[in-house]
């Protein structure tokens, strides 16, 4: 067999679903897209990421001739009802590189294989656009609602990039635009707007962004405080969010399919009770963090938990809240105070103002403000 071949056999052996191949040529149009929006995406492009020089295979790899392109079906397993609509499936069903061992562990292992063939690979830290990778070698498209299909997995996919010094045999491009003729339902469905036309999302004013972003954020040097107006529309999101996938036609059968359970998840589920996240000990914080590594300190969990318990505006949680308003942590008792806003009542007010007068933080003491004239 030739060493495409090889390539594609070996990785299908330890679990990739599609293995494809395709050139290591800049990405132009993603290049000028980026430039087009770096308002947008300035986070990504001046920091950590720097995608602009990873739109050109040969910054991470100089001499770079092919880009090897593996999806991953990451749900063939039931997705626990008491995490719909809290975390998003992919980053529970299997989650990033630091958190997840078996993807780690195939990853290294297709690594070791090409090394052991004979080709240099680019370092891990600056990889191509994955989606569009995996578009242009052929076993992926493109969703209006950005996400990458493949086949019967519809969107619910990760890729994986491996760019290589030798010339492969390379898979014809998928193209074409496979949605339904005229469908916005994703577009429809986004309740911050974030993905305002097909193909085009605002990270900014994105669900998943939001509660990832924080100063030390792995993924994004972000905010503390969540906007306003985002919080009124993340609903009950704690880590990521799956509306647009969710709503997405093509993702029904999967979505209805009847799947066997996951055991690991359904044993961890209890670990994303908002109660049990908002008022977060230590030992449960390393828990979830171990599994969840886009954000790196407690409070970050704490008030994304916050902002859910006030969207479902649960007279429950007031006495939980008025705990956490009593936290070292100046950004959980801000989205705290907020929650109790929405929540109203008396019980609810009565603590507002019994934390305004002892409050010492600035920020933290306009949100109770604002709460109180909620």
């Amino acid at each position: 067999m030739s060493l495409t071949s090889d390539i594609k056999e070996y990785g299908l052996e330890i679990g990739y679903d599609r293995v494809g191949f395709t050139t290591a040529e800049k990405f132009t149009s993603y290049e000028q897209d980026l430039k087009e929006r770096r308002e947008m995406y300035s986070w990504a492009i001046d920091g950590r990421r720097q995608l602009l020089k990873a739109a050109d295979p040969q910054c991470g790899l100089p001499g770079a001739q092919s880009i090897i392109v593996t999806t991953y079906d990451f749900l063939k397993q039931e997705f626990p009802r008491e995490l719909v609509g809290k975390v998003g499936r992919v980053h529970l069903a299997y989650g990033p590189f630091s958190c997840n061992p078996l993807r780690e562990a195939r990853y290294q292992l297709m690594r070791k294989f090409l090394e052991g063939a004979g080709l240099k690979l680019a370092d891990r830290g600056l990889l191509p656009p994955v989606r569009l990778a995996g578009a242009r070698a052929g076993i992926a498209d493109i969703g209006r609602n950005t996400f990458s299909f493949a086949g019967g997995a519809g969107s619910f996919i990760l890729l994986e990039v491996f760019v290589v010094d030798k010339a492969l045999e390379y898979g014809t491009p998928d193209e074409r635009i496979n949605c339904p003729d005229g469908c916005t339902a994703c577009i429809d469905a986004c309740p911050t707007a974030a993905l305002y036309a097909p193909f085009k999302v605002n990270p900014l004013k994105c669900i998943a962004y939001n509660t990832f972003a924080s100063p030390d954020s792995i993924n994004n040097p972000g905010h503390e405080i969540i906007p306003a107006d985002i919080r009124e529309n993340m609903g009950t999101w704690v880590y990521g969010c799956d509306v647009c996938q969710q709503v997405c036609p093509r993702n029904q059968p999967k979505l209805k399919a009847k799947l066997p359970p996951n055991a690991y998840l359904n044993h961890i589920s209890c670990e994303f009770s908002l109660d049990r996240l908002l008022d977060l000990s230590d030992d449960n914080f390393a828990r979830v963090s171990r599994l969840l590594t886009y954000i790196k300190k407690k409070s970050y969990f704490q008030r994304n938990a916050a902002v859910a318990i006030g969207n479902l505006k649960d007279e429950s949680f007031t006495t939980l809240l008025g705990k956490v308003m009593m936290d070292s942590a100046a950004v959980v008792r801000a989205h705290a105070a907020w929650a109790l806003g929405k929540i109203g009542g008396v019980k609810a007010r009565n603590l507002l103002e019994n934390s305004l007068s002892r409050e010492t933080s600035e920020s933290v003491h306009l949100e109770i403000v604002a709460a109180l004239n909620r």
